[in-house]
């Protein structure tokens, strides 16, 4: 063991010396330094385990020394032990929150209590550093994409409001690009979603030595980025960046020996040219992009106040959903959750689909417009309704105990009526509320409104559960377990999609999946779709289990047959 004794009075280096030799024999290696600044100097020379420090020093004090240590990342690797002619409860609370793990009085000096302060400063250092470890690990994984390292969307709206904020009062620009990779889903379709995942990396790794330092880089999901640039004076600058990331992806990728041409399409915008807010500026940056999609692909193209085209389908689909929720005719499909257990179907989660018609739009298209045109207050009032309907069919005519998660957007979280409106269904189709799973997304819960918050507890109150849906990706944040009433947590399936992950990465999955039940959630892990995925969900002892490999979202009648089988 090194050990350094930092104290500028030579008899009190003796005391320490001797009670140093009675309690660790010869098994250690002493230095001393008589000053802060030679001892500071001698801690960057070499590592030591442990240094005892006097709290009065000439010039600067112990504290001050400790500050110091602590702040210098190579010189954070030890415990520090003070030891004061001074005594009393306050001195020693400000040598611990400085960063000291003991504080010993010189009058107590003794080889038995400098033995156990050694040993157990060691060790309470040593949690500390595996305490902060596991922070530094999940703080990560909240603010960044865990395939790509890039910020994810919450760290990058973080980025760009800061950015914005920045420009106001330096009074320049703020740039941002909306980028999609070509054609990916045929990468995906083809060559399969790992292949389509490492095409993502190391087109990041490509894109990345085309920005500058103070650029902001986030992936937003699937194959959608964005880039943040701060401290624009000029169009000519954004135009150059966006022309350096087209030219990022003329050669072509290799992946698993197969040769991928890829392209990316831009969309630009300014602040504050195009647009009054962040939120504006992003939805310029994604018109320019579409347009350039709409343009042949693998281009650049700059908002313009003109780009309404891309806009005109959207209006269309908010006109037929209209006439949709008028006809009552959606449908809802209904993808089965085993208990992993017995991997049979404890309940359904309501997915809702277009009608079958000639003119046919998935959810990820309709929804985000019902959203943004309020229509989802209609359609999710539909959707439970006609979720519950079914639910109490099936209870009666299967199971008593079978359950029924619905989806529930911000917007209608933000309503004050929810609340009563489910209550009311509920008793409308004498269902009881403890069988039903509200599921939410995070980023229901970023504004963190009075609203939401009380709609969430009257909800929890009445017997509902609340689902955290996606964990893991976008905004991911432990935060949220504590400050909402969630009672179930379903991982996302980036979490647990890759059979080549690293060991790290399943080390993490491991730890998450035993904190969520250290914390007694219930734990669902959804987008199994392989058999090594499976296998993993039973050796983490995950509750529940949902995907393609047991089950693909089906119509009704679909399901009732497969409940008949299984019963």
């Amino acid at each position: 063991m090194k050990i350094l004794i930092v104290d500028d009075d030579e008899i009190d280096i003796a005391i320490v010396k001797r009670a140093l030799t009675s309690s660790l024999k010869n098994n250690y290696q002493v230095k001393y330094a008589d000053s802060v600044a030679s001892g500071l100097a001698m801690i960057d020379a070499e590592p030591f385990d442990i240094i005892l420090l006097d709290y009065h020093m000439p010039e600067v004090n112990g504290i001050e020394m400790i500050i110091e240590i602590r702040s210098r990342p190579n010189l954070g690797n030890t415990a520090i032990i003070v030891i004061s002619a001074a005594q009393g409860s306050a001195i020693a609370l400000n040598c611990i929150e400085a960063g000291a793990q003991d504080f010993i009085p010189k009058s107590d000096v003794s080889y038995i209590k400098l033995h156990q302060a050694i040993i157990h400063s060691t060790k309470r250092f040593e949690m500390e550093q595996r305490m902060h470890q596991s922070y530094l690990a999940v703080k990560n994984m909240a603010e960044k994409d865990q395939l790509t390292g890039l910020q994810n969307r919450y760290y990058f709206d973080e980025t760009l409001k800061f950015m914005i904020a920045n420009s106001k009062r330096l009074k320049v620009s703020v740039g941002m690009l909306a980028l999609d990779l070509d054609n990916f889903k045929y990468v995906n379709d083809t060559l399969g979603h790992d292949a389509g995942d490492q095409l993502l990396v190391e087109w990041v790794a490509r894109a990345k030595k085309y920005l500058r330092d103070n650029d902001g880089f986030a992936r937003l999901g699937g194959d959608e980025f964005a880039i943040t640039l701060a401290n624009i004076h000029s169009v000519e600058e954004v135009n150059m960046i966006g022309n350096r990331i087209l030219k990022s992806v003329q050669e072509p990728f290799y992946i698993d020996g197969q040769r991928i041409n890829c392209t990316v399409s831009i969309g630009a915008a300014l602040y504050p040219n195009d647009a009054e807010s962040r939120h504006q500026l992003v939805k310029c940056a994604d018109i320019a992009m579409y347009r350039a999609k709409q343009n042949g692909k693998n281009s650049l193209r700059f908002y313009q106040s003109h780009y309404q085209d891309e806009l005109n389908r959207r209006y269309l689909i908010q006109s037929e959903i209209s006439d949709i929720l008028r006809d009552s005719s959606f449908r809802l499909f209904y993808q089965p959750v085993f208990s992993a257990h017995n991997e049979k179907i404890q309940g359904v989660e309501a997915l809702i689909r277009w009608p079958d018609t000639p003119k046919f739009y998935t959810p990820d298209e309709f929804i985000p417009i019902a959203e943004e045109t309020r229509l989802i207050h209609d359609l999710g009032q539909w959707v439970i309704n006609a979720a519950l309907t079914d639910l109490a069919l099936w209870q009666k005519r299967f199971d008593p105990n079978f359950t029924m998660a619905i989806n529930i957007s911000a917007l209608q979280l933000q309503d004050e009526q929810l609340t009563q409106k489910i209550k009311n269904k509920t008793q409308e189709h004498g269902v009881s509320p403890d069988t039903i799973t509200l599921e939410i997304t995070e980023t229901a819960l970023l504004a963190d409104d009075q609203v939401t918050r009380d709609t969430l507890h009257s909800l929890s109150s009445l017997g509902f559960k609340i689902a955290l849906d996606d964990f893991g990706m976008g905004f991911s944040s432990i935060a949220h377990l504590n400050n909402f009433p969630i009672d179930v947590v379903k991982l996302d399936k980036s979490l647990q999609k890759n059979e080549s992950d690293t060991n790290n990465k399943k080390c993490l999955l491991e730890a998450v999946t035993q904190m969520l039940k250290l914390l007694s959630f219930t734990v669902v892990a959804e987008g199994v779709e392989t058999a090594s995925q499976l296998a993993l969900c039973h050796k983490l002892k995950i509750d529940k289990i949902q995907g393609y490999l047991l089950g693909r979202p089906m119509p009704a009648d679909l399901l009732e047959a497969k409940l008949l089988e299984q019963s």
